[in-house]
């Protein structure tokens, strides 16, 4: 499955002879984790178990292969600081501020994560 993902990202990237690097392969390797997620929630809502347990088990294994994930405690760190740097002050500043932290949580962080814990900063 994953191997499989690879091959057609390489192909869609610059066709057959296209190799992919590791930033490439962490790339897929996440995209590939986000659709197991979707996926588990919108089984779960259609209550079919036997699915969500298979997808659950491909996610189990597309984990081992992305880095550790980073805690909600040092993502607001992260955030705290960003929005000193930036001077964020409102929701106007979001974008501003996703900017500045997206690379410093880039697949050590799930991108809703991170954006909920800026909302959150930004209005309290």
């Amino acid at each position: 499955m994953l191997l499989s993902a690879i091959n057609y990202y390489e192909i869609q990237k610059g066709g057959a002879g296209y190799v992919a690097t590791e930033e490439d392969i962490l790339t897929v390797i996440q995209n590939q984790a986000k659709q197991r997620r979707d996926s588990i929630e919108q089984f779960k809502i259609a209550q079919r178990q036997e699915l969500v347990d298979k997808e659950t088990k491909e996610l189990e294994f597309l984990s081992v292969y992305l880095p550790e994930q980073m805690s909600e405690e040092e993502i607001t760190k992260l955030v705290k600081e960003a929005i000193t740097q930036t001077g964020a002050t409102s929701m106007a500043d979001m974008g501003k501020l996703m900017g500045a932290l997206m690379p410093k949580v880039k697949g050590k962080a799930d991108g809703n994560l991170v954006s909920g814990i800026v909302k959150k900063e930004l209005t309290s």
